[in-house]
């Protein structure tokens, strides 16, 4: 291990914001909040990820670690201990510097932070505390921070720390117990899920909603997603049928977690408003899709997530018990379970629906929606005049706003297939599944062949650098390719006005 000796802070920067590429933070703030005229900075609720990498990756947040240094050793992990790589870490001052300096220059709206572990979980739990009070009480930074919480530090030091961020996120790393034993065996499921648990608890008491009542996700937009499923998919709800993988997630006992042992600071924003997400790593572990899947829903159901980020696993390490990748990470697999994760928290879809333990693994040449509609023909064409809302929603090539736009465009006139164009549904998708006032668009074949055939004729419009995962290649704030103008303006700072603005 080398480890740092007088190194200045822009190759800290360069050290620690490359070793942040493996945390995925492509979400939108979740906070509106403005500028408060005595502070620095706002938060904007869809505006966080206005830019993104040529990846896919946001980049408007300033993601680094606060230290690359780590006790523990992931089998998976660039930055763990056995691994021999330059290790760094911010002071606290040097991170608020680096935050303000960035912040004013519009380069970032908001800090994400996250952390190896230094020293142990409490200690390096503590230094993330104090960067983020530091933050908003001495810098009265207003903007958006989302901080990473670490398994097994002190319930205190995580509530306090709440209190300072807007989103907070703690990984599961792995979708199931005995994959975290094997390859992160520093860390545990009950480790993980105790923040989890804790954080859920205090985002409800600080609402004054009762704590362990669960609003589903499509309920607090005034939906009741329910009311679609069949009967045979009510009674496969996960709550009835409990893999192995999720008892632990199902049945989390709320007594081991605290909320109210400290007093909340004088600036309160909220506890966690924005919410808190997690992140898994897929593919270097042996699981399903369907066991990734109802890990996710049962995520949502039981601890209230915002998200469940899926990160496809990059090949780092030597180690027998890690997949030999030939052919990249597997992107377009992370990007069907995402497709799926969006069905289960916007479409009213289960995990039991999309997928089972005969058919476990999502279809790579169709999109999830896609495959049920055609295992389900028995349920199509639609009349899209008559519908009801859950319906229309899956039908493949009507989206959420698109099935929003026809029920209440209907309520003044019938809908023509000419009015689901204008309206935003994508016809050359749809028109197997749908009738327009009792008629096909064309004479069409209700049949799972030929309907197949005819749905892989239309490209489907996938991510940058799935369909070449050679090519797939990580964002590194001091990266050239593809960002020449932003690293000429960064470049055209003098070493020295930019040193002296942080301080160093």
């Amino acid at each position: 291990m080398v480890i740092q000796e007088n190194m200045t802070v822009q190759k800290k920067l360069e050290i620690l914001s490359d070793a942040a590429k493996y945390d995925v933070a492509c979400t939108s703030s979740g906070v509106d909040r403005k500028g408060s005229g005595s502070g620095i900075g706002n938060s904007v609720a869809c505006g966080i990820c206005h830019t993104f990498s040529a990846d896919g990756r946001c980049i408007s947040l300033l993601k680094i670690l606060l230290t690359n240094e780590c006790i523990f050793d992931c089998k998976y992990c660039m930055n763990r201990a056995s691994n021999d790589v330059l290790r760094a870490t911010f002071s606290p001052e040097e991170i608020c510097n680096l935050t303000i300096e960035f912040y004013r220059r519009n380069y970032i709206e908001g800090l994400f932070l996250s952390a190896g572990v230094l020293k142990s979980p409490d200690y390096t739990m503590e230094q993330m505390l104090k960067t983020l009070r530091m933050l908003r009480e001495e810098y009265h930074f207003n903007g958006y921070i989302h901080c990473k919480a670490v398994p097994g530090a002190d319930p205190v030091i995580v509530e306090m720390t709440g209190w300072y961020a807007d989103r907070m996120s703690v990984n599961l790393e792995l979708p199931t117990a005995d994959s975290l034993k094997m390859l992160a065996p520093n860390k545990t499921r009950k480790n993980i899920l105790k923040p989890m648990k804790q954080i859920q608890i205090g985002r409800l008491e600080n609402k004054g909603m009762p704590v362990f009542n669960r609003i589903p996700f499509s309920e607090e937009d005034g939906y009741d997603t329910g009311r679609y499923l069949t009967t045979a998919a009510k009674a496969q709800t996960t709550s009835d049928i409990v893999l192995p993988d999720i008892s632990d997630i199902v049945t989390a006992d709320p007594s081991g977690s605290s909320f109210g042992l400290i007093k909340p600071p004088s600036v309160n924003r909220g506890f966690v408003p924005a919410g808190q997400s997690t992140q898994m790593i897929i593919g270097a572990t042996p699981e399903s899709d369907y066991q990734i899947i109802s890990v996710a829903e049962a995520l949502y159901q039981k601890f209230d997530l915002k998200r469940v980020f899926y990160s496809a696993y990059i090949s780092i390490n030597d180690d027998s018990n890690l997949p030999a990748l030939t052919q990249g990470p597997p992107l377009l697999r992370e990007h069907r379970l995402y497709q799926a994760d969006w069905l289960l928290r916007f479409y009213g879809f289960q995990a039991s629906e999309l997928l089972s333990e005969n058919r476990p693994n999502f279809n790579t040449l169709m999109d999830p929606k896609c495959n049920w509609a055609l295992g389900h023909l028995e349920q199509f064409p639609v009349e899209v005049n008559k519908a009801d809302y859950y319906t229309l929603l899956r039908i493949p090539g009507v989206g959420v706003k698109s099935a929003q736009r026809i029920v209440r465009a209907r309520k003044s006139a019938n809908l023509t297939f000419e009015d689901l164009k204008k309206i935003g549904v994508v016809l050359k998708r749809a028109l197997y599944f749908i009738t327009c006032n009792g008629r096909m668009m064309y004479p069409v074949k209700i049949e799972e062949n030929y309907i197949t055939s005819m749905l892989l004729q239309v490209k489907e419009k996938l991510p940058l650098g799935i369909e070449a995962a050679s090519a797939y290649k990580q964002l590194s704030l001091f990266d050239n390719a593809d960002f020449t103008s932003a690293n000429a303006d960064f470049r055209s700072l003098s070493q020295d006005n930019f040193l002296s603005g942080l301080g160093g």
